[in-house]
């Protein structure tokens, strides 16, 4: 049985064969059959000034070349959507607009290099960043991300990344530093842009069972700092999140591991922090696990997609259940990006289930992606198993 709350339905693009959408929740945006072996990442969303949506998402897997980035938009509302460009040479990427253009921030492939690319024509053509001026802002590499908030706050724009210089092996490898440039000066420009220090893993924090941390959020706190919020994997069974503090400047990142580490449902797995200032929260959505799913590998289960939010990012209330399937091996709702409008949220997931032709390859290889509106989220509730 799947748990469908709020969410608009609708079906897109189709396949040949015996392919069936007809259970996908959601409103349908791209499909990559298992069997082609391009799974679907990296889902992100913005709202054009024009109020058009424009989504990205990457292509990974054995069939992909692990460097391209597909631009999707929609003119309806997200009823109906359309693809309008491909990039090569983009990955793990941020979709946003910042001051009425359209800009997309990542790496160039997997394990590449941080660009940004900037698009005035609502996402059809993206400038090329060819050298430190056009947009290559750093070029040692290798670098990793996941489209993660880009936040605007006292006058400068912020974003989380992590460098791969640490000990070989997933986790390990991972030094979360954030990047930002004063907000009116051209992103383009590698010169604009402060990083703080970098911080690795530390093998002997939460008592040995640390793996290592990824896929930060900046955030605003509630005294007007900038923090960067991360996922954390470790060997137990808890979710956690990290907090690592970042100075005014943009160039101090701290991190103390006897407060840093807070509980947060969902932590083992990517996730997306926006604050909302008319309920006074900070709203997330994750892939929570139920206590009766609980058996030692939070990282891998995916397939409950909840509403979570916080007064001070450190205490977490578990409000609604979204989406959910039973099956945690083939079906997952993950990587979600989301925004706020008015009462509503919209979102984008990378979403495995059933397509009649085979369905996903696993929980974590994305056969579609899919647009959801969560409505007047700011009161969604329901029993929490």
């Amino acid at each position: 049985m799947i748990c469908i709350l709020a969410i608009s339905a609708g079906v897109g693009l189709q396949g040949p064969g015996k392919a069936d959408f007809s259970r996908v929740p959601g409103v349908i945006m791209d499909h990559s059959p298992a069997m082609t072996r391009q799974y679907i990442g990296s889902p992100s969303i913005a709202v054009l000034p024009n109020g058009d949506y424009v989504a990205s998402h990457d292509l990974f897997g054995p069939g992909s070349t692990r460097d391209r980035t597909h631009i999707l938009a929609s003119s309806d509302r997200g009823r109906t959507w359309t693809r309008r460009a491909e990039i090569v040479g983009q990955w793990w990427s941020t979709i946003f607009v910042h001051r009425g253009a359209l800009y997309i921030m990542g790496t160039s492939r997997e394990n590449g290099y941080t660009v940004i690319r900037r698009s005035r024509d609502g996402g059809r053509t993206w400038t090329d960043p060819k050298d430190s001026a056009t947009g290559l802002l750093l070029g040692d590499g290798p670098y990793h991300c996941a489209p993660v908030p880009v936040v605007t706050h006292r006058g400068r724009i912020w974003r989380a990344m992590e460098d791969q210089a640490g000990p070989t092996g997933w986790g390990r490898c991972f030094g979360a530093f954030v990047l930002s440039a004063p907000e009116r000066s051209d992103l383009l420009n590698a010169a604009n842009w402060t990083r703080t220090n970098r911080i690795g893993r530390d093998a002997t924090w939460l008592d040995g069972r640390f793996r290592g941390w990824l896929e930060g959020n900046v955030v605003v706190t509630p005294s007007g700092g900038i923090v960067n919020m991360l996922r954390v994997a470790c060997d137990d069974d808890e979710e956690r999140a990290a907090i690592i503090t970042v100075s005014d400047d943009g160039r101090v990142a701290s991190f103390d591991p006897a407060t840093g580490f807070v509980p947060f449902p969902g932590g083992a797995k990517k996730f997306t922090i926006r604050y909302d200032r008319r309920s006074r929260f900070y709203w997330s959505l994750v892939n929570w696990v139920p206590s009766a799913q609980r058996a030692g590998k939070p990282g891998a289960t995916r397939n409950t997609l909840a509403l979570v939010r916080s007064r001070d990012l450190h205490s977490w209330e578990v409000r609604a259940v979204i989406l959910q399937h039973p099956d945690p091996i083939k079906h997952g709702f993950q990587y979600v990006d989301w925004l706020f409008e008015n009462d509503d949220i919209i979102a984008v997931c990378r979403t495995a289930f059933d397509d009649g032709l085979g369905g996903a390859h696993n929980h974590h290889d994305a056969n579609f992606m899919t647009f959801h509106r969560i409505e007047d989220f700011r009161s969604r509730t329901s029993e929490i198993p």
